[in-house]
């Protein structure tokens, strides 16, 4: 019973944050065609991707038309310089590479004539302890939700995302919570989650990334304009970017970690 109070009480805790967030004034996002940009350096030794497209009409978000023959690279603040190459079309990468928490990282895409830049810093990873599968408060007494537990730093500001796969499947909803009103303590959170049924002996996946403010910013934005989602489609109103000049999508440097369970 006090776990289940615990996670009503964190989830209108998560309510008002919502509602004291500052408005962010989004521009209508109508037209189609702009170049969508997605990029990633985490701390894991590895492949290191930007991915470079373009967006369509909401009602056919299925098929992304790749944006080929750019260059990209990403530059650190130590000088080191990372060239990224393309394959497969659209999708530019380099392998190895490892970010490092503290370090600022810088995008570089030069497509059509025209160079976007973005920068991002690493923050310091916080561990995510367990996931577990809680019951439904809201659904069938036979499905679950996911719950995921780690202790937030105190005194430092933390941004956290959250994706979720469900039998392999990546759920659609977006996860972005800050710390502002759980700063210091032991985090027992509840991804609501209603786009996959989940049941028991389902796998389930979850991946927990440490954000900066900006790229928080991005995900927090999309996350109230669901059931909306990141990718290339057209939204009713286009979410704020790291990027410059201004085009759709962000560069993000976060780490990243990821705990699986089979439901029960």
């Amino acid at each position: 019973m006090k776990n289940i109070k615990f996670y009503i009480t964190f989830s209108l805790i998560a309510l008002i944050a919502a509602s004291c967030t500052k408005v962010v004034d989004l521009k209508l996002g109508n037209n189609t065609g702009t170049l969508v940009i997605e990029g990633n350096v985490t701390n894991v030794n590895g492949p290191q991707y930007v991915k470079l497209s373009q967006n369509v009409p909401f009602t056919n978000t299925n098929t992304y038309p790749p944006v080929t023959g750019a260059v990209v690279s990403v530059s650190d603040n130590n000088g080191n310089n990372y060239q990224f190459t393309e394959g497969p079309a659209g999708t530019y990468s380099i392998n190895p590479m490892e970010g490092v928490a503290g370090e600022t990282y810088t995008m570089n895409v030069i497509t059509n004539g025209k160079n976007y830049t973005a920068s991002s810093t690493m923050p310091a990873a916080v561990t995510l302890d367990s996931i577990t599968s809680i019951n439904d408060q809201f659904g069938s007494t036979n499905q679950r939700q996911i719950a995921v537990h780690y202790q937030d730093p105190a005194g430092v500001a933390n941004q956290y995302r959250f994706t979720m796969y469900v039998n392999g499947v990546q759920v659609n909803r977006v996860f972005a919570y800050s710390d502002e009103f759980i700063d210091g303590r032991y985090v027992n959170l509840e991804l609501f989650e209603s786009d996959i049924n989940i049941y028991p002996g389902d796998k389930v996946t979850v991946e927990m990334e440490c954000i900066d403010k900006l790229v928080y910013t991005y995900w927090y934005t999309l996350m109230q304009l669901q059931p909306n989602g990141p990718g290339g489609g057209v939204t009713p109103s286009n979410p704020p970017t790291n990027i410059s000049p201004f085009t759709l999508g962000y560069f993000s440097a976060h780490t990243t970690q990821s705990e699986m369970i089979v439901v029960k």
